[in-house]
């Protein structure tokens, strides 16, 4: 580490790498701090206006030179401060600052290129490139040894991000304050054109709009395509590994390469990653006789463009470096600066609205429903946004070998090698239960994406709860976080392996459900998914089989949309048909005094008043506006039932004892 921290390129590229960790952090808890408003308001929440920081570049389009000067220092050490303080705040307090933190970030970038390049500094764009391949790779770890979370964000692990930002606060002023600017090599103005620069700007704000979608949290795309999340991380891994190990020996030469080469990786990259995504974005039918609809079986060769698109991802890695090396050639002013890159961060606010709309789509007035079944297509559009300057490079240029940076190779593979292990080491090893007792404790649970009521991030007080039932069945609710709404965590597999528990995400998040899962201390037999008939927010039921004590038990699982619509209710009770040994657990979303609820009690009993017939338990509780249940096939015997009201969530737990 001596070695590495004792030449200039080796420390810019370390002062990048946590500069672009903390802001792929940044951006993720402020999207997610903004939809947290949303999604307990159900509605377009006023915090929405926060996102008028991601036009921080505005600033240097006003102010040019005489702001760039002095701000880069200051700008940076914000960015350092914020991520510091966010995961101390409440969810209010975490969305203005880590938003502020996200604007100095998008001011930051557009200045240190212009002083990087004012000095004649092209060769900067390798450690550029370096830091974010390291960015990258740390952010993977951190996911991976917190089963989906940011590791370094809760409780004592904090300490990480403390140790990264004492670091960078150290290297930030000593990277700049002995700069010398050189005379300029070209008049931009006179020779460039803005529309090439402003295409440069978007190429490189492009290549973190894909990696924070994406690949910053490989178990996003798990929760696309329904893969091993372990067969994804690895894939990936080999395909940065080997980008690491080519970066001080032959990116230069890569680069250089005709831009037909580079173009045509740029292509087959959004192709594999488009084709990744559109086996598992649905056709739903246009009328309710088409349901319910099971989600078609996926071909096995529908997941070859999955690992063909996790080996050429590194594509992202190279167009930054590239594009960035063009602009610091350019030289640009630092006002044109301003306007490319406050293109480019509306382009970044486009890209994560259009994201959040393709799942929210029901309550964004007038264009929300265009967005509907659209997931595909913002990838698309971004994927051509980063290739985008590409086609407008000369045949070949010229770069100069990167120089100092040969830890690279063994750092980035080394990086991922440990996630690989934390993702092993921290994922569920669930015991063989032998049951011989004739029962089976059941929970049913709306989350609120891992919410309490009051709007605070709370994994492990819902999980805390959870404990304390102790359920051998568990049907979560609202649990789709894998998303950037949700700060591409992943509430499923977080909850899985602390409970130790088997299984199964439902409906992956191509298709913009809000998300249902069952976990069970026993092998999930045969899990599947099929949809609901919603004219709004699209709905979903899981159906599985679990034997417990020699007696196979079906199960559903399910949350209905806004008020129950009977026709959702009638294609779970039609799926319920004749089976035997029905356990029907969810957020239904009606009340017991509703046709709907009538329509399901002539199938299924209702466990609550199976127990307390006169709705009221022993306690002297009597929660007639219920909507969460548990049904269950006739003469089903409850040996006890509870609804457990905590303000962990916006809904109660409700636990039912079953005996046969």
């Amino acid at each position: 580490m001596k070695s590495i921290l004792s030449n200039e390129d080796a420390r810019q590229a370390a002062l990048y790498t946590v500069i672009f960790l903390f802001f792929f952090q940044l951006v993720a808890d402020f999207v997610e701090a903004i939809y947290a408003f949303g999604l307990l308001g159900t509605g377009i929440p006023n915090e929405i206006i926060s996102v008028a920081l991601f036009l921080s570049p505005i600033l240097l389009l006003i102010f040019g030179k005489s702001f760039a000067s002095w701000g880069l220092v200051l700008l940076g050490e914000l960015v350092l401060v914020s991520r510091l303080i966010e995961p101390l705040l409440d969810t209010r307090g975490k969305m203005l600052v880590s938003g502020i933190g996200v604007g100095c970030f998008l001011l930051f970038l557009p200045i240190l290129l212009w002083r990087l390049g004012r000095a004649g500094r092209t060769q900067a764009a390798y450690p550029l490139g370096a830091g974010l391949a390291l960015a990258l790779a740390l952010s993977v770890l951190l996911r991976a040894w917190s089963s989906g979370s940011d590791l370094s964000t809760p409780g004592m692990f904090q300490v990480i991000g403390w140790g990264l930002a004492l670091v960078a606060g150290v290297l930030l002023p000593a990277a700049f304050r002995k700069e010398q600017p050189i005379e300029k090599l070209s008049q931009p103005g006179e020779t460039a054109g803005f529309g090439k620069l402003a295409g440069l700007c978007i190429g490189i704000v492009s290549a973190f709009i894909m990696l924070y979608f994406t690949f910053t949290s490989p178990n996003v795309i798990a929760r696309w395509t329904g893969g091993s999340y372990l067969a994804i991380l690895t894939t990936l891994a080999i395909g940065m590994a080997i980008f690491g190990l080519g970066f001080t020996a032959r990116l230069d030469k890569l680069m250089s390469l005709p831009k037909g080469w580079l173009l045509g990786w740029n292509a087959l990259f959004i192709l594999a990653l488009v084709f990744t995504i559109l086996p598992h974005q649905l056709a739903f039918p246009l009328e309710p006789s088409g349901y319910p609809f099971h989600e078609p079986p996926v071909s096995p060769l529908a997941y070859l463009p999955l690992y063909l698109m996790l080996m050429l991802s590194p594509i992202i890695l190279v167009d930054f470096t590239w594009y960035s090396h063009e602009l610091l050639a350019l030289q640009p002013k630092a006002r044109w600066l301003g306007g490319g890159f406050l293109l480019a961060a509306v382009f970044f606010l486009l890209m994560v609205l259009a994201h959040v709309f393709t799942t929210v789509y029901d309550y964004i007035p007038v264009i929300g429903g265009w967005f509907r079944d659209k997931f595909w297509l913002v990838y698309l559009v971004g994927g051509f946004a980063l290739a985008l300057p590409a086609l407008g490079r000369a045949k070949s240029s010229h770069l100069e070998k990167p120089a100092n940076l040969g830890w690279v190779a063994v750092i980035i593979p080394a990086i991922y090698v440990f996630a690989i292990g934390g993702a092993i080491l921290v994922g569920t090893r669930p015991p063989l239960i032998t049951k011989t007792d004739s029962s089976l404790r059941v929970m049913t649970y709306n989350v609120q994406q891992g919410y309490s009521e009051d709007g605070q991030k709370n994994f492990e007080g819902q999980i805390s709860l959870i404990r304390s039932v102790d359920p051998d069945l568990l049907g979560l609710q609202e649990s789709d976080t894998n998303r950037i709404a949700g700060g591409n965590s992943d509430l499923v597999r977080y909850f899985a392996d602390r409970l130790n528990m088997y299984s199964y995400y439902g409906p992956k998040t191509v298709p913009g459900t809000f998300g249902i899962a069952l976990l069970s201390k026993y092998p999930i037999q045969q899990p599947r998914t099929f949809y609901m008939f919603s004219e709004g927010e699209q709905t979903a039921a899981i159906v599985a089989q679990v034997q417990v004590a020699g007696k196979v038990h079906n199960i559903f699982v399910t949350h209905l949309g806004n008020d129950g619509p009977i026709v959702q209710q009638a294609a779970i009770l039609e799926e319920v048909g004749d089976l035997e040994n029905v356990i029907a657990i969810g957020d239904f979303n009606f009340r017991p005094d509703t046709e709907q609820y009538q329509l399901t009690v002539e199938r299924l009993g209702d466990a609550w008043l199976l127990k307390w017939p006169q709705g009221i338990d022993d306690q002297g509780l009597n929660p007639t506006d219920r909507i969460d249940h548990v049904f269950v096939s006739p003469g089903t015997m409850i040996e006890d039932a509870r609804y457990l009201t905590s303000p962990e969530s916006d809904h109660p737990a409700l636990m039912v004892e079953i005996t046969w």
